[in-house]
């Protein structure tokens, strides 16, 4: 019998936070265009309020949440509201996140914290806010945003490395334990992506122009993600399609760990 492959989050209730700009605002937009109720969060409230109306003029359903996941109660009362209000999550989209520019000896602790704070706990704070509720119910999917640095590493590029690859030990670790309950949890490793985050790190650089060919240069197909391009294995990993699939870190990378 064939079966058709559709990818539709239909009926799905899903949180995406950092879904201001960028990857966040695209995997957001992709999911309400699949069928999905987003509640999409951020600390940035008019960005996030302006991605859920593109989402609702494009026919679909969304919230925009002003949320800090670096606070405990915040990352409660954002997922409390989603049961009180649907019922349930069926899919939460980690992708908040923060960089840094600096070895060991250039990074301060102050530094550290901040990337830890929003990249990995912020993440801890969500995922256990969520868990629960997901395994009451026996399914959901939890999507964490890590990177290439997660699998590698880059030069000054200390603790955003560091705080990757914490990702993917976290994403393996909460898939291990919670596999037979139904939820899966995956993450994707981009590449470079084209967005805000990463136009605004090239303004730190005396030569930006100069530092984006060489970030281009760096992957086998000589060019920068879109945020779209990553959007769409995030509609996968919410989709029934990948019921077996847990565990995994997607690599999403134009070629950049090929040379690695």
């Amino acid at each position: 019998m064939l079966q058709r492959i559709a990818f539709s989050l239909k009926d799905k209730i899903a949180i995406v936070t950092g879904a201001a700009s960028g990857i966040g605002a695209a995997i957001a937009e992709a999911y309400g265009l699949a069928g999905a109720c987003v509640y999409a969060a951020d600390q940035n409230e008019p960005g996030v309020r302006e991605t859920a109306t593109r989402i609702e003029q494009a026919g679909g359903q969304a919230f925009g949440v002003r949320t800090d996941i670096t606070e405990q109660a915040g990352c409660e009362a954002l997922v409390a509201r989603v049961l009180s209000e649907q019922g349930a999550c069926d899919v939460l989209v980690n992708n908040a996140g923060v960089g840094h520019v600096g070895t060991l000896l250039t990074t301060s602790p102050e530094d550290l914290q901040r990337l830890w704070s929003v990249n990995v706990q912020g993440m801890y704070l969500l995922c256990r806010a969520v868990l629960a509720s997901m395994v009451e119910r026996k399914q959901g999917s939890i999507i964490n945003m890590a990177s290439a640095l997660g699998l590698t590493a880059m030069e000054d590029r200390f603790a955003y490395t560091v705080t990757k690859h914490a990702v993917v030990g976290l994403t393996r670790s909460i898939a291990l334990d919670f596999g037979p309950t139904g939820v899966r949890v995956n993450c994707i490793c981009p590449g470079r992506v084209e967005t805000p985050f990463v136009q605004q790190r090239l303004k730190e650089y005396p030569d930006p122009e100069k530092y984006r060919a060489q970030m281009v240069s760096s992957h086998a197909q000589k060019r920068m993600a879109q945020p779209w391009e990553i959007a769409g294995a995030a509609v996968y990993l919410a989709s029934d399609e990948s019921a077996f699939v847990t565990g995994s870190t997607f690599v999403i990378d134009g070629g950049y760990l090929c040379g690695k």
